[in-house]
C-alpha cells in the first residue's frame, strides 16, 4: 500500500511556472513506478508525464514536452513535476499516481486526491 499526497497547486499566469509535489507514505516508495495525470474542466482525465522506478526512464505526453519535467527523489519519497512555460489549456486538476512495475498505466492501483493548477491568460 502506498498513499499519495499532492501540493503546490495554485494559480498562475501564461507563461509562468509552478512545481508539484508527491510526498508518498508506506514502504518500498523505490519499487513503485510513478506518474502525473491531469483532468481539465469536463474532460476525461489523461496521462502527462511518468518516471520508472529508478528514475532512469521518463515519459512525456506530446503536450508538455519541452515545458514540464518529471522527477523523483527516492531518498525523500517524493516525485516532482516542474512546469514552467505554462499556458491556459494547463489548467487542470493534477493526479499523482503509482504503480508496480509489473502494472500498467491503464490501471492505476493508486492516486492522490489532486491538486488544482489554474493558468490565467
Amino acid at each position: 500500500q502506498v498513499q499519495l499526497v499532492e501540493s503546490g497547486g495554485g494559480l498562475v499566469q501564461a507563461g509562468g511556472s509552478l512545481r508539484l509535489s508527491c510526498a508518498a507514505s508506506g514502504r518500498s516508495f523505490w519499487m513503485y513506478a510513478m506518474g502525473w495525470f491531469r483532468q481539465p474542466p469536463g474532460k476525461e482525465r489523461g496521462i502527462v508525464a511518468t518516471i520508472a522506478s529508478s528514475g532512469g526512464s521518463t515519459y512525456y505526453a506530446d503536450s508538455v514536452k519541452g515545458r514540464f519535467t518529471i522527477s523523483r527523489d527516492n531518498s525523500k519519497n517524493t516525485v516532482y513535476l516542474q512546469m514552467n512555460s505554462l499556458k491556459p489549456e494547463d489548467t487542470a486538476v493534477y493526479f499523482c499516481a503509482a504503480r508496480t512495475a509489473a502494472g500498467s498505466w491503464s490501471r492505476v492501483p493508486y492516486w492522490g486526491q489532486g491538486t488544482q493548477v489554474t493558468v490565467s491568460s
